[in-house]
């Protein structure tokens, strides 16, 4: 080929050969490349995220003109820097993190909401909350929550507390986020951090992450600990992760996992803690039995039309899908009654005794007897029947036969046997209604959909991941597993969020319809 030949073919692959050079001309000049110092980078990103959280904070729960989420309670302003010194640090690297308030962090008081609790400074953090900051962890602020973490009465309206007033639901700020953890749903929803921990004793993880459109995961009770956790029942309290994603769960329940010696019930939980985001991008729902719970979806059109929608999903990533119908036994419920008013007052009157310092309570009378004294503040809009009816005795070998009645039927005759029976690794459901309007005076609206209650009595996993929205309002899907099944549920929720093929709604930050 001839010279011009080559350099018009040259010029037909957008390359120009320049004129023949000298020998000297011929070497190359190579201009420094600019070194960029990774750790530089990861603190600059890490504290521009924090900013950013912090922002969302001034603009959506603080500021006046704004919707005014009432989602958290304290924030740490010096958030930033921290993230950036913690960048290289663990499994978190400066990810910021918002704390239930019923979880004792070292920098603020704890107060379940509750005025009578409103200088609880401990000083101490759980160790849930140690272990998130020895991983690399931002502890970012505390968040609001039903008060007493929802026990007080059945009136109650999900997301008050007279501490932080009523949370909003960042989808429509006319409806309510749900559940105790009300303030970590819908804080996450609004972005104002990148994870937060919330408490279930009985969906107050899963339906606050459902109404809010987030993943909510209630760990097998016993993986993480609950010292130093506000408590209600010893057999079902749990802290779990809230994100906005499955990936974003599992890393933060990698950090919050472990055992405690201060707490028995975390005596196999270094046994059984693993990473749990280890794989997770490449779970295949491919030939995986999934037991679908069709009596528990409900009766609502629109959350039926969502569920139908994920079966479609799930059955095209290639599970196998196996209808059962399962009907709660009555006394599972009665027997979960009789469990929690009996631990609510034994735990709480211990935890209270044992408080520093010279809280104004010390049991769970003093707190009644505070509310009574307060009741402008604390009684306004619905009472403390259940404090009321744990406070009078119950026989121990009553409460005994409760739990161990209450136990095998959401346990060994409940989820396990509906798992071996029908040849199934996790069962599924909606995780709860859409979000109903905010009722202060006649308290919460459900609508009785969803599966949740086995696994809070069973306490084993269950994961709620979005699946859409009934007009505007999420609503999840539920996965449990069996007991330590928690890296295999987290898998499967995973899976399921690569194969949903529904585009999810951003939160509106107005009341519904507008």
């Amino acid at each position: 080929m001839s010279g011009i030949s080559l350099r018009l073919a040259l010029l037909g692959l957008g390359l120009v050969l320049a004129q023949p050079a000298t020998a000297k001309e011929r070497k190359p000049k190579l201009k420094p490349v600019p070194v960029v110092d990774q750790s530089a980078a990861a603190a600059n990103a890490a504290s521009a995220a924090a900013m950013r959280h912090l922002d969302a904070i001034a603009r959506l729960d603080d500021a006046a003109g704004g919707p005014q989420l009432n989602a958290v309670i304290v924030f740490n302003p010096t958030a930033p820097a921290e993230a950036a010194r913690l960048s290289a640090t663990g499994r978190l690297k400066g990810r910021t993190v918002l704390v239930k308030d019923n979880v004792e962090t070292k920098e603020w008081a704890t107060t379940a909401g509750s005025l009578a609790l409103k200088d609880n400074k401990t000083g101490r953090d759980a160790p849930l909350v140690a272990r998130i900051r020895a991983d690399g962890g931002v502890v970012l602020g505390k968040t609001n929550l039903s008060e007493w973490a929802n026990i007080r009465s059945p009136a109650s309206s999900s997301g008050w507390s007279g501490v932080g007033g009523q949370t909003k639901n960042p989808h429509a700020t006319d409806r309510n986020p749900c559940g105790s953890s009300s303030g970590s749903g819908a804080a996450i929803a609004a972005g104002m951090a990148w994870a937060a921990v919330g408490t279930e004793t009985d969906g107050s993880i899963t339906c606050p992450a459902s109404a809010n459109g987030i993943v909510g995961f209630k760990p097998t009770v016993g993986l993480v600990s609950r010292t130093f956790v506000v408590p209600i029942s010893h057999s079902q309290d749990t802290a779990g992760p809230m994100a906005a994603s499955v990936f974003g769960a599992a890393l933060l329940l990698s950090a919050m996992a472990g055992s405690d010696p201060a707490d028995p019930a975390t005596l196999e939980a270094d046994k059984y803690k693993t990473d749990y985001t280890a794989g997770l991008g490449l779970s295949s729902l491919k030939g995986v039995r999934i037991g679908v719970l069709s009596k528990q979806s409900g009766k609502h059109p629109g959350v039926n039309r969502v569920f139908d929608r994920a079966l479609m999903d799930l059955s095209a990533a290639g599970a196998v899908l196996v209808p059962i119908a399962y009907d709660f036994p009555p006394e599972l419920g009665r027997d979960e009654g009789v469990v929690l008013y009996f631990e609510l007052r034994e735990d709480l009157d211990a935890y209270l005794a044992a408080l520093p310092g010279t809280p104004p309570v010390r049991s769970l009378a003093d707190v009644i007897m505070f509310n009574k004294d307060h009741a402008n503040e604390e009684l306004r809009w619905f009472g403390q029947e259940t404090f009321i009816k744990a406070e009078s005795p119950v026989d121990r070998a009553i409460y005994q036969k409760a739990r161990a009645n209450s136990l095998r039927l959401a346990g060994s005759e409940g989820i396990d046997k509906l798992l071996a029976d029908n040849k199934v690794v996790v069962l599924i459901a909606p995780t709860e209604g859409p979000a109903w309007p905010i009722d202060l005076v006649n308290g919460d609206h459900y609508i009785g959909i969803g599966a949740g209650s086995l696994a809070a009595v069973a306490g084993y996993p269950h994961l709620t991941v979005p699946m859409g929205d009934v007009e505007g309002l999420p609503v999840g899907l539920s996965l449990i597993g069996p007991k330590w099944g928690d890296k295999l549920v987290l898998d499967l929720g995973a899976a399921y969020e690569r194969a949903r093929t529904v585009q999810l709604k951003a939160p509106s930050f107005k009341r519904w319809g507008e």
